[in-house]
């Protein structure tokens, strides 16, 4: 096991969202890295004794990699805010990354250069070594299991894809775009780069229900799996769900007059298709309706020698 400290608002949340990624194995809140010794909730919030409100995090690093378990706490937090987060202002609420083994530090520092690319302002947040830690009272511990209605600046969405399968961004880097001139066919091009749109019916997957994953075309990261696949009569692959709802990202499309939710992948940044809510009810009613142009098809007897082994429960 491996630990990491992590400051972003009230520590109630990022608790739970922390204790809900698969991979952590126990989370604890507490005060960091200020001036006093065991300081009270009511010291560190009142006496300016400079804490922060932090979550110690266990987890096992083969199962989520620091990098990994970075990115998910970007997910939660606004970088760029100084002493505050949500409806939470004041010192303690600061945003903070405290390690304790001096080998993670290369790691946390490569993380905040790749997460300052998507910013203008600069990231605010302290990268410090651990200097103190004091366990908050008991109340403190696991509260949002203890009050379920209790306050929380994390949205139940961002729980829902902390508790999901975890695909590494890092592990699929996005390739140089005058790479992806050479190596994309003009349709898989204009599709992805372009937001163009293929023909319905007239494409390589909106018929196919072989078992297997689809990935990204521009980056091989997975996006979704076969036992997600339906048929809906549109002409285009649908899915009900990505394989982790973190691989995607969605945008407000008001282009050719109508107003769509598009669908765009998260390493790649490719253009996919668009989400629709008249899926199949018991899968969940969502209809994720993907041009095949930005996919590729990995058969489940080639999941394991291109690296995909990890999924392929998915299609038990």
């Amino acid at each position: 096991m491996a630990e990491i400290y992590l400051a972003g608002g009230c520590f109630w949340g990022l608790e739970k969202y922390m204790e809900s990624i698969r991979g952590v194995h126990s989370t604890q809140v507490g005060y960091a890295n200020g001036n006093t010794e065991n300081p009270t909730y009511e010291e560190v919030c009142y006496n300016n004794t400079g804490h922060a409100e932090t979550v110690r995090v266990v987890y096992d690093p083969d199962l989520v990699p620091l990098e990994l378990l970075l990115e998910l706490f970007y997910e939660v937090i606004d970088p760029i805010s100084i002493n505050r987060q949500g409806a939470d202002v004041g010192v303690q609420y600061r945003s903070g990354i405290y390690y304790v083994s001096e080998n993670d530090l290369p790691i946390i520092e490569n993380s905040i250069a790749r997460l300052q690319k998507r910013y203008d302002k600069p990231i605010a947040m302290e990268i410090k070594t651990l200097e103190n830690f004091t366990p908050a009272e008991e109340y403190h511990q696991k509260y949002l299991d203890k009050t379920p209605g209790g306050y929380c600046h994390i949205s139940r969405e961002q729980f829902q894809k902390a508790a999901g399968i975890m695909i590494n961004p890092l592990n699929y880097p996005a390739p140089n775009p005058e790479k992806l001139r050479q190596t994309l066919s003009k349709n898989q091009y204009e599709v992805t780069q372009n937001n163009a749109t293929e023909p319905p019916f007239r494409n390589e997957f909106w018929d196919s229900f072989r078992p297997g994953i689809y990935v990204d075309i521009t980056t091989g990261e997975p996006l979704f799996v076969s036992t997600d696949k339906f048929e809906s009569g549109c002409g285009w692959p649908s899915f009900s769900k990505p394989i982790d709802s973190n691989v995607v990202r969605e945008k407000t499309d008001k282009t050719h007059g109508m107003l769509r939710t598009e669908i765009r992948s998260r390493v790649g940044n490719a253009h996919l298709g668009h989400v629709f809510d008249d899926g199949p009810k018991e899968m969940g009613g969502l209809r994720y309706c993907i041009n095949s142009a930005s996919l590729r098809f990995v058969p489940r007897e080639d999941m394991e020698r291109e690296g995909y082994a990890y999924l392929l429960e998915l299609l038990n």
